[in-house]
Parts: C-alpha cells; structure tokens; sequence
C-alpha cells in the first residue's frame, strides 16, 4: 500500500462550481428587486410647510356635479366668469386677492380650467379647495 503517492496528486483547489450558481442567482435577484423597487418614479425636489397654508378668500368660485358656475351664490355662466369674478375683486380692494375654486369631486377639468384661465386673465391667485381628511 502505497499512501504517498495519492497524497502528492491532490491538489488544493477549492470547488468552485456551486458559487457560480449561487452568483447567477444573486445577480437575477438583484436585478428582479432594482426593477420593482422605483419603477417610473421621477425624483422631484418638494416644497414643505411647517403648518397649514390658508389663503384668504377674496372670490369663492363652486363648481357643483352639473358643471354649473357660482361666483359667491351667484349663479354664473361660463362666459361671465371674468366679469364676475372682477365685480367682486374690485369691491373687496384686497392687496392680493385670490381665488378659490370649490369643485365637486365631479366636477370636470375643464370646468376647473376655465375658472383658473379667468383667474389669469385678471392676474389672480388661484387655490383649489380640497378636504383635509380627505373624505
């Protein structure tokens, strides 16, 4: 029996062959979870307040569920928006009066958008109304 020549053949080289498939495994994992994590995010830079901004209510435009116009109580068409609107800015003589555009939730977007390029024909501040709790 001849012990020492078996002993000189091995070699010291470790078996490499199943952390290769754990690497494959790894590298497929890691590349599964980096799609799922973000996906279509676009980073933005966020303002924050340190308390609740309140706008001061100069002309209250509501929109109700039939897309019917009411500056105050007044009922108001579409076309009359920019007169009314001026009416009551005019009477308030406020040094920056604003507008806030009560809508139902629904309410269109374009009935919000007629209110707000109203506004901006007549250089004000718009602030859509939403609920705190959101409700």
């Amino acid at each position: 029996m001849d012990l020492r020549k078996r002993l000189r053949h091995n070699s010291s080289e470790p078996h490499t062959s199943a952390l290769n498939d754990i690497l494959f495994i790894l590298l497929f994992f890691f590349l599964i979870i980096s799609t799922l994590a973000n996906p279509n995010v676009v980073k933005l830079s966020i303002p924050h307040a340190q308390s609740d901004t309140k706008a001061k209510q100069t002309v209250v435009v509501s929109i109700d569920p039939e897309q019917h116009f009411f500056v105050g109580t007044k009922a108001v068409a579409v076309d009359s928006l920019q007169p009314a609107i001026s009416a009551i800015v005019a009477k308030s003589q406020d040094a920056e009066p604003t507008v806030v555009i009560n809508a139902d939730k629904k309410a269109e977007a374009e009935s919000i958008v007629a209110v707000m390029k109203a506004a901006k024909a007549l250089n004000l501040k718009t602030v859509l109304a939403v609920d705190k709790e959101g409700k």
